[in-house]
């Protein structure tokens, strides 16, 4: 027995329909089965070709008017008679997966292209850690020296300190005597 079933929606393409009614197909034990995308109108539509007998055919049927894809938006399910010719369900398997292959292919390319950049760009931060560290190394050394420059600072301070004392005093000393010869104390 074969059987045509064409599933008409606003959102039945790139949901993984075909991927669903093919499973569906293996579930139930089909002979034969394929699927394709077409388009009616501003409708998407997909178009199935199953063969098999009665019993698996009916619970295909059963599990196609019951579950579809999560995303998919469907109006009409109608299922006919054809006389049209029908992939195995197992070589229909493996033209579904050249096709998931043949997508998944260009985004694993641009995937093993940004992991390479990726990894160039961890080989650049890692010198830049490298140069960071001995940045971190030189800051850390001159840090270190900070107390010991203070230190010697304030020895010079102290040792400044009595040489002005001193000459403040003289140049006090000198302001007076001047004051007092020009009489002003």
């Amino acid at each position: 027995m074969k059987l045509k079933v064409t599933i008409t929606g606003e959102n039945v393409h790139n949901v993984g329909y075909r991927y669903f009614l093919m499973t569906s197909a293996i579930d139930q034990g089909l002979d034969g089965f394929n699927a394709r995308n077409t388009m009616k109108g501003n409708e998407q539509q997909v178009v199935a070709l199953i063969e098999g007998n009665e019993e698996a055919i009916a619970g295909f049927k059963k599990l196609a008017e019951s579950q579809r894809p999560e995303h998919s938006l469907v109006s009409s399910i109608v299922f006919e008679d054809t006389n049209s010719n029908v992939m195995k369900t197992g070589e229909y398997a493996q033209v579904c997966t050249a096709i998931q292959l043949n997508k998944a292919i260009p985004l694993l390319l641009d995937m093993r292209d940004d992991l390479k950049e990726m990894k160039g760009d961890m080989k650049e931060m890692k010198g830049d850690i490298k140069e960071m560290k001995g940045d971190m190394k030189v800051v850390r050394k001159n840090t270190d020296i900070i107390p010991q420059i203070h230190e010697e600072i304030k020895g010079m301070r102290e040792d400044i300190q009595p040489g002005y004392a001193a000459q403040f005093r003289l140049v006090q000393a000198d302001i007076r005597a001047i004051k007092e010869r020009l009489g002003m104390s």
